[in-house]
């Protein structure tokens, strides 16, 4: 059996940028290390839905290093830090107790295999896609010529930089051979054959597709692990679109049901004992959008995927009424209940790479959680 390797802060925060990329947040969010030495040894995360007092007083029970939250603590710029606020008192506790702050919120909502995706099984939708139209222009073809021999060597430091993603497939590439050809100034100290003399060698073309966001590490991973003195390769933007990515889902029920009898699903599958509903109980649902927390951003899209209904929370009065009269049904089964589950989803992740990259970690799931509402009957 394998032995299993120390990780820190910094190794977290990594395989985190790779499942939920911080390029999908919205502008306005703040993703990423809150508070916390990157340096710092994690051997036990604690993963909940809002990084309060309570989440950090059962990551001090636990011996947790590290909390993983959904909301950022930190929003806004800080004007100043004190106790005295919500904000302050988390930060002044974490800080003494030298427990590190981490969030992952709208990119871990847009994400392949993200909340939206888990909110659209938990509720039994079958070949769900985004509700946001898909961006163009996202995507490099990157091209690397390498001797033969060490095409392995560079693939995989392209593969860990985060190229060869497609859909749910990783590690897609293509490599032909052919001759290549060259010759260096007397200055140069080539890798095979003698600086100033005509050289042909047996080269690999690979072929893998980079995201945007990921082509200035891909490309320094590629130069770092390539032994050529001067590296042929090409970047080629291209028109493939984000399929995967986006607020929200749509997808089909596996049979048609009353709003009634889908609302009734709803509450069992999000373990909610009310709801606030929009449109004709006995209206039939059979395409179903969602979109966790507040979700009516999603709404002009629902619309035009020809979504029977919307899940989210949050719905305003006056978003209803437009609901109402488009004749869209809306369930709005709170903000908490639509992202809850992301504590189990995203610790059932990151168990599974952690348990890939032999990181000695354990992850815990927050079970402490309420909804801030309650109903009262």
């Amino acid at each position: 059996m394998a032995k299993l390797r120390t990780a820190r802060l910094a190794d977290v925060i990594g395989v985190l940028n790779q499942l939920f990329p911080p390029g999908l947040a919205e502008d306005w969010d703040n993703v990423g290390l809150q508070v916390g030495d990157p340096k710092a040894e994690i051997s036990k995360i604690l993963v909940c839905l809002d990084a309060e007092e309570v989440a950090l007083e059962e990551a001090q029970r636990s011996g947790a290093q590290l909390l993983i939250s959904h909301h950022p603590l930190i929003f806004r710029a800080l004007k100043r830090l004190s106790p005295t606020d919500m904000t302050g008192k988390v930060l002044f506790r974490a800080i003494k107790a030298d427990i590190a702050v981490v969030s992952a919120h709208t990119n871990l909502d847009r994400a392949a295999d993200g909340l939206n995706d888990w909110l659209a099984l938990r509720l039994g939708l079958k070949d769900s896609r985004p509700l946001e139209q898909p961006e163009c222009g996202e995507f490099y073809k990157l091209v690397i010529y390498v001797p033969c021999g060490h095409e392995n060597e560079v693939m995989e430091a392209v593969f860990a930089a985060g190229a060869g993603q497609i859909g749910a497939y990783d590690r897609c590439s293509f490599r032909a051979r052919g001759i290549g050809s060259f010759r260096g100034d007397d200055g140069t100290q080539p890798f095979i054959g003698t600086a100033g003399e005509f050289e042909e060698t047996e080269e690999v073309r690979l072929e893998t597709i980079v995201p945007k966001r990921e082509l200035a590490k891909v490309v320094a991973r590629m130069l770092k692990a390539h032994p050529y003195e001067e590296v042929a390769y090409d970047l080629i933007p291209l028109a493939n679109q984000l399929t995967t990515v986006g607020l929200g889902r749509v997808g089909e029920l596996a049979e048609p049901l009353l709003l009634q009898e889908f609302a009734e699903q709803v509450k069992t599958c999000l373990q909610v004992s009310s709801l606030r509903l929009v449109g004709d109980l006995h209206h039939r649902v059979s395409r179903v959008a969602v979109c966790g927390g507040t979700g009516m951003s999603t709404y002009f899209d629902a619309v035009r995927s020809g979504a029977d209904c919307l899940v989210t929370g949050d719905v305003k009065f006056h978003e209803a009424q437009r609901a109402r009269a488009d004749g869209i049904a809306i369930i709005d089964a709170g903000h908490f209940a639509t992202e809850r589950l992301m504590v189990e989803g995203l610790s059932q992740r990151l168990k599974s790479v952690f348990a890939e990259r032999q990181f000695a970690i354990e992850v815990l799931e927050m079970e402490a959680e309420k909804d801030p509402f309650v109903t009262v009957s």
